[in-house]
């Protein structure tokens, strides 16, 4: 294991109507004028942002809207709230939605105390400091409810990358896994997905003697392995529900990841088809983990092998350990498809014609030098052979 800090401070409330706590959230942290950020209709229609005005106003905090927030969530909104947020002085940002929300919060967040293009954050400058940030969630996927993360896409180039920093976990999330029930079968799949490619983001690494974060892993594994399909069957099993938004929350808040070289190869690929295709990024997921880890599985057999038994009951093969971690790997497509998920480029939407343009983007965007590190580096061959294979 590697030496390691770990700093997570998010105060969470879980529960049924916990978002009756909001305004009370709010002014224990700070916050006297509130940015509520979210997207669509469905928080209008349930009647949620109704709840959480209704919850501000109890506390007499004033507040100003911006919705409109799309999947894989873009610039141009962001710099639309920087500037809404100088106007009108507020100190405190509110994210009602999901993971598209809370990674726009973020951003507008940073942006409101940073005197140059937020965009640079997204560049690989951390995020030292950013006005504070709550977020009630409604859909269990990225866990950036919990994480010092945020992924946003530029829209000049549609340039899809990631921005980190302490300063931007939120001070409070509010987890009602109710909120979640109404969610359409296709988008509650997606969000198991993410989850799972966390957890494998983290799992595949080069530290040894790890086996405390490896267990966690597992056992969060096998949680969304058996929640999963009690969703999918029933969208109102309540306990289902809420076993899955907190293991969306633990796979990504990095306890799970910490003493341990991480991978992120995966999520790095599957940016690229989001961006370009504007697919769900847990159906790109999909689609890319089988390929990234059936050609980078000879790196080290053992791990793959490992959580093919461990979580996919595969029987260990000694002589041939590659039997056994294909198994595994095969095990984990066939989970996804189950619920719903894409198989290949034919059923993303995705385009062969397109690979050439994927790779440009992936191996040498926004000062990347024509190559992505993680688990295993990749160069532009390899990350064209991994495209390949997804078709």
């Amino acid at each position: 294991m590697e030496s390691f800090t770990f700093y997570s401070p998010t105060y969470f409330v879980f529960g049924k109507e916990s978002e009756g706590q909001t305004g009370s959230m709010v002014s224990r942290f700070g916050g006297s004028r509130v940015l509520i950020h979210y997207g669509g209709g469905s928080v209008v229609r349930s009647g949620l942002l109704d709840r959480v005005k209704a919850s501000l106003k109890a506390e007499g905090i004033g507040f100003v809207e911006l919705g409109g927030v799309k999947p894989n969530p873009r610039s141009g909104l962001v710099y639309e709230g920087i500037e809404l947020c100088k106007k009108e002085n507020v100190d405190f940002i509110l994210a009602v939605g999901g993971g598209s929300t809370i990674d726009s919060s973020k951003a507008i967040a940073a942006g409101v105390l940073y005197d140059g293009d937020f965009w640079d954050y997204y560049c690989g400058k951390v995020i030292e400091k950013a006005l504070p940030i709550g977020t009630i969630l409604t859909i269990a996927a990225a866990g950036s409810e919990g994480s010092p993360d945020s992924v946003i896409t530029r829209e000049d180039d549609m340039m899809k990358r990631g921005a980190s920093g302490d300063a931007i976990r939120p001070k409070f999330s509010i987890l009602n896994p109710a909120l979640t029930q109404t969610l359409p079968a296709f988008q509650s799949a997606c969000g198991i997905t993410d989850i799972m490619a966390h957890l494998y983001e983290r799992y595949l690494t080069n530290s040894t003697e790890v086996e405390v974060t490896d267990r966690l892993i597992e056992a969060l594994l096998l949680t969304m392995k058996h929640e999963g399909p009690r969703v999918i069957e029933d969208p109102n099993n309540y306990d289902a529900r809420a076993n899955i938004m907190w293991a969306g929350m633990m796979a990504h808040n990095n306890s799970c990841g910490v003493g341990r070289s991480q991978d992120w190869n995966s999520h790095n690929i599957e940016h690229e088809l989001s961006a370009l295709y504007d697919v769900a990024h847990g159906a790109g997921l999909a689609v890319t983990m089988p390929a990234v880890f059936r050609y980078v599985m000879n790196h080290n057999v053992m791990r793959f092998a490992q959580v093919a038994v461990r979580v996919w009951g595969c029987s260990m093969d000694f002589e041939h350990p590659e039997v056994t971690a294909l198994e595994g790997i095969r095990r984990l497509a066939d989970f996804l498809a189950s619920i719903g998920m894409p198989k290949n480029f034919e059923e993303l939407g995705a385009k062969e014609a397109d690979i050439p343009q994927l790779v440009e983007n992936l191996c040498c965007g926004n000062g990347r030098e024509g190559k992505i590190t993680g688990f295993v580096t990749l160069d532009k061959d390899d990350c064209t052979k991994i495209y390949q294979m997804m078709i």
